[in-house]
């Protein structure tokens, strides 16, 4: 897979997730700095949201449109926002900007998701933007790595993807 960052081509830390397989079960810290364990969310459709840093434009644009489907999804979707940003500035970002509808976890330590998922850019230690969708099963049911990713995700498709699983 080729994914480049502003034009440079960047390599992937772990094995690329696909679709069909278990996901991976991983643990992150979210903005009140307790841990976030994926297995929380078994039985529900989790629309992992994957993006290098929520202080940039296109990141939190991402994370302000997902925010505001959210609050049209069905209850048996969650949502979560995944970035390396320290949770200090994740919290700072979700306060400023009315995020209430999602959650807003951070990869920065140990990098457990961007590892087991396949995102983490080995050059910079960001993750790459994508879209993964796990359903209820805990399989996972689709998957987009944006090849550019200074570049939008396919926000239509991944809440399509998302409300078939339903």
């Amino acid at each position: 897979m080729n994914i480049t960052f502003g034009g440079n081509k960047v390599a992937l830390a772990g094995e690329e997730i696909k679709v069909g397989v278990k996901a991976p079960e991983f643990k992150a810290v979210k903005t009140d700095l307790s841990e976030f364990d994926s297995k929380v969310n078994e039985g529900k459709v989790i629309i992992y949201s994957i993006a290098p840093s929520i202080d940039t434009p296109v990141c939190s644009l991402q994370t302000r449109t997902f925010n505001e489907d959210a609050a049209e999804l069905s209850k048996d979707i969650e949502i979560i926002t995944i970035t390396v940003d320290l949770p200090f500035a994740q919290g700072r970002f979700c306060a400023n900007e009315g995020i209430e509808n999602t959650l807003t976890i951070s990869d920065y330590n140990g990098h457990d998701f961007g590892k087991k998922y396949g995102f983490l850019m080995t050059e910079n230690k960001l993750l790459a933007r994508g879209i993964v969708i796990v359903g209820k099963d805990g399989n996972v049911e689709y998957v987009e790595y944006v090849p550019e990713v200074t570049d939008e995700v396919n926000f239509a498709k991944a809440l399509e993807e998302a409300k078939k699983l339903v």
